[in-house]
């Protein structure tokens, strides 16, 4: 059995009532797979990267100097780009007619549509609404996440099935 099969198993265990009721499937899966990535993976992946491998040092590039938060932050990037890729390929959005090689494209695309969103949404909110920071944040952080969901449904992986 595929790594894939074993991770769905174990999401559909915890898709009951009302659960069921409430989200489709795939919604379900995708919603996991990006509570995972980027409430799990992505702070664990900082912490070790932060504290082992850049050590609270600052880089200098000779065109700009990174702090080390910054410096951990784009080291991480690309390990909770490729897990988040494979999660919603394999998991949330399986067997598209799409090739792997497109996807891959598509999401980077939808990654970076997704940074342009949280950027302007945390300046409006905050810049011209006047809405606190944190709240903003919130706000910005629910909008992207449907802009997520909608874009891998309907771009990145369209045409996938939720179940073989």
């Amino acid at each position: 059995m595929r790594l894939s099969e074993w991770i769905i198993r174990g999401i559909d265990r915890f898709y009951i009532r009302p659960v069921a009721a409430i989200l489709p499937r795939q919604v379900f899966h995708y919603a996991v797979c990006g509570g995972f990535t980027y409430l799990v993976f992505d702070p664990v992946c900082y912490s070790l990267l932060y504290n082992f491998l850049v050590g609270y040092r600052y880089f200098d590039l000779g065109f700009v100097v990174l702090s080390p938060h910054i410096a951990a932050m784009i080291l991480v990037f690309p390990c909770t780009f490729f897990v988040g890729f494979w999660l919603n390929r394999y998991v949330a959005f399986r067997r598209s007619p799409v090739g792997a090689g497109t996807q891959l494209f598509r999401y980077l695309l939808s990654i970076a549509g997704s940074i342009l969103l949280t950027y302007a949404g945390l300046k409006f909110f905050v810049e011209v609404c006047g809405i606190w920071p944190t709240p903003a944040k919130v706000l910005t952080t629910l909008l992207t996440t449907v802009y997520s969901f909608l874009v891998a449904k309907y771009f990145t992986f369209r045409h996938a099935e939720t179940r073989p």
